[in-house]
């Protein structure tokens, strides 16, 4: 252990929740005071906003010309389906699950598509899958970086440009913060709420020229719903992509959403966003390196996120408690740290080991995780002394 005294300084911005995420710094209500409210999202005023945040992305990301970047209905969840239900079929699919996200996308296609040439390609919490065994004459379903699991895939380059399926990446806790490949990647989704500290319930879909092809050269075997549909008598419906969105968006979020990108932009662009990330993470890292208590979920160092950051506790003492007990403990620290206002949400994914996991995103100050490191030394050595002296 390290130290137990109470630690006198909190972090400024003690919200590293992993969904939503902290805002950005200096955000406050007053950056929503543009919002087109009491106006149809149709009308001149309500589809511009809509358009500047398709171009605010664009231009933040260096999305590629010939890609098309849409505004959907449901979060990440949502853009994620549409593209199974509208994409798959043609295809064999190989699909990767290494946490929670990734295992759901294996039930999407499996048990509710219900789609038979499909192997489940899986890994352990803080592993990744084998990717030279994937087979790109299929198509490819993964999610960039495990938001569950504090695992990211290193790159692109396992990812072959020549290759003959689509490449579908759930991204949400990857984009503005990791280098996307955007040549390796047919479709891109993700939410506001991650990296940008927005706001949740919309997502972002990103469709490559060959994605917007099987789009219109493919009809799925299945129903459709309303808020998946993204052709019109055999062709991509282009309005979708231009700030027309399916249903109705909340006004408020997007104009939270063009605020984040405006941030972004001001502080740098893509480029400052990765670097406060990995900044982020190399503050996290330098506390475990000294910390006996405590290793990262994911022991290498080339497939450890930079923004949902997943620890585990390695103290003997801890790892011979049940599962249960393990899981009380994880969520013993999280309330402590809550109680006192030095760090919130801070427990593991329900589904995920039990531990700790901190957003190291974009939004969040070096400078609050270096203030919260000593309150989580302090919490462990408050657990475990409770537990010692009720013993």
């Amino acid at each position: 252990m390290t130290t137990a005294a109470k630690p006198n300084t909190r972090p400024a911005n003690p919200n590293f929740s992993s969904g939503p995420c902290a805002k950005r710094p200096g955000w406050s209500a007053d950056a929503l005071k543009n919002a087109v409210l009491g106006r149809s999202h149709r009308s001149k005023l309500g589809k511009a906003r809509l358009q500047k945040v398709i171009e605010q992305t664009k231009a933040v990301l260096g999305i590629p010309a010939g890609y098309r970047v849409g505004i959907v209905p449901a979060s990440d969840t949502g853009a994620v389906e549409m593209a199974l239900w509208s994409l798959l079929g043609p295809k064999p699919v190989d699909i990767l699950a290494w946490e929670s996200f990734g295992s759901g996308w294996v039930t999407d296609v499996v048990k509710q598509l219900k789609l038979k040439d499909v192997r489940v390609m899986e890994a352990d919490y803080g592993q990744l899958p084998d990717l030279k065994a994937v087979d790109f004459k299929k198509d490819v379903v993964f999610v960039w970086n495990g938001t569950t699991s504090g695992v990211k895939v290193p790159n692109g380059d396992w990812i072959p440009a020549d290759r003959e399926g689509l490449t579908i990446c759930d991204a949400t806790s990857a984009v503005f913060a990791m280098d996307m490949p955007w040549d390796k990647l047919d479709v891109v989704t993700y939410s506001w709420q991650k990296v940008l500290g927005g706001e949740g319930a919309h997502g972002m879909l990103i469709l490559s020229p060959r994605a917007v092809a099987r789009l219109e050269s493919h009809k799925p075997s299945w129903p459709l719903p309303k808020i998946f549909r993204m052709t019109k008598d055999g062709k991509i419906d282009d309005s979708i992509f231009e700030g027309a969105t399916i249903n109705t968006p909340s006004m408020l979020c997007v104009e939270d959403a063009v605020d984040s990108l405006d941030w972004a932009a001001k502080i740098g662009g893509l480029p400052a966003m990765i670097k406060r990330s990995q900044d982020n993470l190399a503050a996290l890292t330098a506390w475990v390196e000294k910390t006996d208590w405590v290793d990262f979920l994911a022991s290498d160092p080339k497939i450890r996120s930079n923004t949902s950051v997943c620890l585990k506790i390695v103290d003997p003492w801890f790892t011979g408690q049940s599962e249960k007990d393990q899981a009380a403990i994880a969520k013993n620290i999280a309330a402590m740290l809550e109680k006192e206002n030095a760090g919130f949400d801070v427990d593991g994914y329900r589904d995920a080991p039990p531990g700790l996991r901190i957003w190291c995103g974009a939004t969040v100050e070096a400078s609050d995780l270096k203030a919260l490191t000593p309150w989580l030394d302090w919490a462990y050595a408050q657990v475990k002394a409770g537990a010692a002296k009720a013993a």
